[in-house]
């Protein structure tokens, strides 16, 4: 069993890492943290996990508040692990901070605001003990299925790599007013400065730069210069209102630190980004796009797009799908469904349940409610993951060689954007 240590929990994805019970973890988790009001919102929503009618938690914290919080964390060493989400332009520095004192870390995303702190990237990705980030797509069943099917060679083909059209495409589309654990999520101030949160060109990208990492995998770790080459990047603004910078962060102004960024009450924020890149000789094009407010009934967006040889995959959720998740194939070549039908055979075990319905002259794969699960519950998945990789003593090499390799992409991105 492991004892957990909170670190700073700026982000509410510190609080999301536990919305289960963990079977590695001890109930009692130790915070170490700044007073401030994103140490009072991430104990509220803990005490609402642990209320809840289904399934509730049972955690224990142990806090600590105080300005000389990571030193404290540091000498009393309490547990073993460290799970830190918080503010982004002192991350990188922290997480080798705790790692060179011993503690296993598990970090929010992003690591990085610019290049400046890429060697520290190096340093913890090639160091023990374990330091990973929280890559919570991995664990969408959408994208297993997607992996799983464009690493067979008779449904797939291979990926392709000449037309006018990239071989991966994704966007991603969020909100920055929204809903979490069915209640309004409030934003810290700081949440809106870049020069503390980072731009739109190395935030969701880390998201979507992984996953195309992961479905390209080949069996070793990434290298940037010898895999990858940045071909384009480029970022643009939302205009963010006063009155909803209001009910976001419940303040009634802007403050100093953005004012610069504020033309007629209303806030440009950078927080949108577009990276086109060559992996592995497959072309690659993501984008991540911030909208306003959640449409009624909705949430956030994703599409991802997978073109191969003998099918192109399209995984979607947005609101032509119901915000649901609809995973299609596409056919390029004749005598199909036969291959299909044989891939889920062999895949049962790993997917139980999945089935096929012919729409048009496409494929959609019927996911049955018990794989599927929410981007909430993808936090506990990850948290999950990577405790056992330290029970373990496990060194997932293409998973720490793929961090150096992604965060290269992205700091280089950011220098193109300026």
């Amino acid at each position: 069993m492991h004892t957990l240590i909170v670190s700073n929990p700026g982000h509410f994805h510190a609080a999301l890492a536990l919305r289960n019970r963990h079977h590695l973890l001890r109930d009692e988790v130790f915070v170490y943290s700044e007073d401030d009001p994103d140490l009072e919102r991430f104990l509220a929503l803990v005490d609402a996990f642990n209320r809840r009618q289904d399934q509730p938690t049972s955690w224990i914290l142990r806090v600590y508040r105080g300005a000389d919080h990571l030193e404290r964390l540091i000498a009393e060493r309490k547990g073993d692990v460290v799970l830190i989400a918080g503010k982004n332009d002192s991350k990188m520095r922290t997480i080798g901070r705790l790692q060179a004192e011993g503690f296993s870390v598990l970090g929010d995303k992003t690591w990085l605001i610019d290049g400046k702190d890429l060697h520290w990237v190096e340093k913890v990705a090639t160091s023990r003990p374990l330091a990973i980030d929280m890559m919570t797509e991995r664990h969408d069943i959408g994208h297993r299925i997607m992996r799983a099917l464009c690493q067979d060679a008779s449904v797939f083909g291979r990926f392709q790599t000449t037309g006018p059209e990239p071989g991966i495409s994704m966007l991603s589309v969020h909100h920055l007013f929204k809903l979490v654990n069915g209640q309004p999520l409030t934003r810290p101030a700081w949440y809106f400065d870049t020069t503390i949160q980072g731009e739109g060109i190395m935030d969701v990208t880390t998201h979507l730069s992984d996953l195309a990492l992961w479905m390209t995998d080949p069996g070793q770790a990434c290298v940037y210069d010898r895999d990858i080459q940045l071909r384009t990047a480029r970022q643009w603004p939302t205009a963010v209102p006063l009155e909803l910078f209001g009910r976001i962060t419940k303040l009634s102004d802007f403050p100093p630190g953005i004012r610069q960024h504020v033309t007629d009450a209303s806030l440009s924020y950078l927080c949108n980004a577009l990276i086109g890149f060559v992996l592995r000789g497959i072309t690659v094009e993501m984008e991540e796009r911030w909208d306003l407010v959640e449409p009624p009934g909705g949430g956030d967006a994703f599409r991802t797009v997978l073109r191969g040889t003998h099918a192109r995959l399209a995984l979607e959720h947005d609101a032509s799908t119901g915000f649901e998740s609809v995973l299609s194939v596409h056919p390029e070549v004749t005598a199909f469904r036969d291959r299909l039908q044989q891939w889920l055979a062999i895949h049962e075990g790993e997917f139980p349940g999945l089935r096929i319905q012919p729409r048009g002259g496409a494929y959609r794969i019927i996911v049955p409610p018990g794989l599927n699960t929410t981007h909430e519950q993808h936090f506990a998945k990850v948290l999950d993951t990577f405790l056992e990789y330290v029970a373990n003593g496990e060194w997932p090499r293409q998973v720490v060689g793929d961090l150096l390799a992604k965060y290269t992409l992205l700091a280089r991105a950011k220098a193109m954007c300026g």
